[in-house]
């Protein structure tokens, strides 16, 4: 009999209240738990609304160190409780140093590690490097009871070496928490289906499913409105969408993977086997 791993994603509004925010996504872990969720991945930064839109200094009070964020604690006891594993998306105080970082939590609530975002942008309504340096971890992946997680954040997921890097460290799967929407320098600019497509990318080149969350709705954390178009999915190792929530659709997606049977399927395409690394120093 096969073993099946299930994943799941979170999709949700999030508001200016931490607590509120936490209360709500342990909600939706509960409900993906409940349906057999066993890796359960929420939005990227759900500790907040997303703050990056503008650059104001009143927002790095919201940093704390990984094992000390409000996100992280409560969060290692759900994942306890309920016997799951969790990438946490935090907003992380290092000494003066402040990351995008997310604490990979097994299932007996510990913290395995920490990844911090290695790609950061900067652009109207996408502030980022005013508030988080550049990643100083490397890509990283995490060996869970479950499989093996492959984890980026955010801008990470456009980048095909950040997928690449982490299915040679032997992912199974790939995570993308996520915060994304409007675009406030062409109002009718939806990226939405290039988003997806990206990583449907990777699923295919990587031979291995993909997960992305993303919030939604319309928020104002620094006087100007941002809408966040949602489209959380779950794609299979043939870059086809099997899961999918639409823009404004707040619940969980979850679908089941056999990870033994995908090394197989990884190795009959060959796209490992037939690399050229000494080819690509360019």
């Amino acid at each position: 009999m096969a073993n099946l791993t299930t994943v799941a994603a979170i999709q949700c509004s999030y508001s200016k209240d931490m607590q509120a925010n936490i209360d709500k996504t342990i909600h939706y872990v509960e409900q993906a738990a409940k349906q057999g969720g066993q890796v359960i991945l929420a939005p990227e930064l759900f500790q907040n609304l997303y703050f990056c839109t503008h650059q104001r200094e009143e927002w790095f009070a919201q940093a704390f160190p990984v094992a000390e964020h409000p996100c992280v604690t409560q969060l290692q006891s759900v994942a306890k409780k309920l016997k799951v594993a969790l990438p946490v998306s935090i907003f992380e105080r290092d000494g003066p140093n402040t990351f995008n970082s997310l604490a990979m939590v097994d299932d007996n609530g510990e913290i395995m590690g920490v990844y911090r975002k290695s790609h950061i942008p900067d652009g109207p309504g996408y502030q980022e490097k005013y508030y988080f340096r550049p990643g100083d971890t490397g890509f990283k992946v995490w060996k869970t009871r479950f499989g093996t997680m492959g984890v980026g954040i955010c801008w990470d997921q456009w980048f095909p070496e950040c997928a690449r890097s982490m299915a040679l460290q032997g992912a199974d799967i790939l995570f993308y928490p996520t915060a994304i929407g409007s675009e406030p320098y062409d109002d009718g600019l939806d990226t939405s289906k290039i988003w997806q497509r990206a990583m449907q990318g990777h699923a295919v080149s990587n031979a291995m499913p993909v997960v992305a969350a993303n919030r939604i709705g319309m928020e104002n954390a620094n006087g100007e409105e941002q809408y966040f178009y949602g489209h959380s999915f779950i794609a299979d190792q043939s870059g086809e969408i099997v899961q999918e929530l639409v823009k404004d659709q707040e619940g969980v997606i979850l679908q089941s993977f056999d990870f033994e049977a995908l090394k197989t399927y990884r190795s009959v395409w060959g796209f490992f086997r037939d690399r050229r690394p000494d080819l690509y120093q360019l």
